[in-house]
């Protein structure tokens, strides 16, 4: 559950970014039927801080609001610049307590700083996608996604891909209804692509002098009831398995097993929030073949049962 985020302004603070976190977190909207948040911007000092484009940003609050805070975001500032001690002694006291950590574009930097990003996959704008794993070699930055999410820490890549991620995390939280229609409001699509490739979790941009495999993501998102392997997606790719399994990394930055679990869940999570379905036949229609399956990944990755979830979303979405 979320119901305090707070936002660490840095100086030279984005305002671009910082106006995501505004909008998705800091908007009320609760006379529409959307959740409310106790949205606080904190500065070091509670003093205020300039921001990239030449105007001071004067915050609400220094950094207490971090020791209870559900959420914890870091838009975007300049990299390199240096990051105070208590921000990031207040980071570090938030991921200990189990508050989630979310950055937009370079504030993986700070996150990296406070030594919340080893051991954990990450994504930052491609511009500063080296110089993150330069700076940061115990993290596992991934290249081509728009967000990742690892355990409690979110990151997302450059400016306008911060809004897929708070999507996301909306979704997470309070399912895909509210999601969606927090999307329409701020007329942006639930997903950056519209139509199927909404189940994709990183849609790809489109080289047209590098072919990628979006063909074939668009082809498994219709087609999750199929049972897949490794040598049946290569041959659809025309690729021998070893090549295709690594090019597929290299694109969506996991597995073809684990990127096809991920896109079955959200399929079942729709369902689930969105049909009558029984639990057998949500497993069955989302390729999981049975039940027991089913209820195998959600415990693992997200650490509910499918009744439980079904119960928790209906009725946050009839509130």
């Amino acid at each position: 559950m979320i119901s305090k985020v707070a936002v660490v302004a840095l100086d030279q603070i984005a305002p671009f970014e910082l106006g995501v976190l505004c909008e998705v977190f800091g908007t009320d909207r609760t006379m529409d039927g959307f959740p409310k948040y106790d949205f606080t911007v904190c500065s070091a000092d509670g003093g205020p801080v300039a921001s990239q484009s030449g105007f001071q940003i004067t915050p609400g609050a220094d950094l207490a609001p971090l020791a209870d805070a559900d959420l914890v975001a870091v838009p975007a500032h300049p990299i390199g610049t240096p990051v105070p001690d208590l921000v990031l002694d207040a980071l570090r006291a938030a991921a200990d307590r189990g508050a989630r950590l979310l950055s937009v574009c370079s504030g993986a930097f700070v996150l990296g700083e406070a030594g919340l990003l080893d051991g954990r996959r990450c994504v930052t704008h491609w511009m500063y996608a080296d110089r993150l794993a330069q700076r940061f070699p115990a993290a596992f930055v991934q290249l081509g996604a728009l967000y990742v999410e690892d355990g409690p820490v979110l990151t997302s890549a450059g400016t306008a891909a911060g809004i897929d991620l708070c999507l996301h995390l909306v979704r997470s939280v309070h399912g895909s209804e509210i999601a969606t229609k927090l999307a329409r409001r701020m007329v942006v699509p639930p997903h950056r692509e519209g139509g199927q490739a909404q189940y994709v979790e990183a849609p790809l941009p489109k080289a047209p002098e590098a072919p990628t495999l979006q063909p074939l993501l668009a082809w498994l998102v219709e087609n999750l009831d199929q049972p897949v392997d490794v040598d049946t997606l290569a041959r659809r790719a025309h690729m021998a398995p070893r090549t295709f399994a690594r090019r597929f990394r290299a694109e969506t930055g996991t597995t073809p097993h684990d990127w096809v679990t991920g896109q079955r869940l959200l399929l079942a999570r729709r369902l689930l929030e969105e049909t009558d379905l029984g639990v057998e036949s949500v497993a069955t229609k989302a390729g999981f073949g049975d039940a027991a399956v089913l209820r195998h990944h959600f415990s693992r990755r997200l650490g509910s049962s499918p009744h439980a979830y079904r119960s928790t979303f209906r009725d946050r979405a009839g509130r």
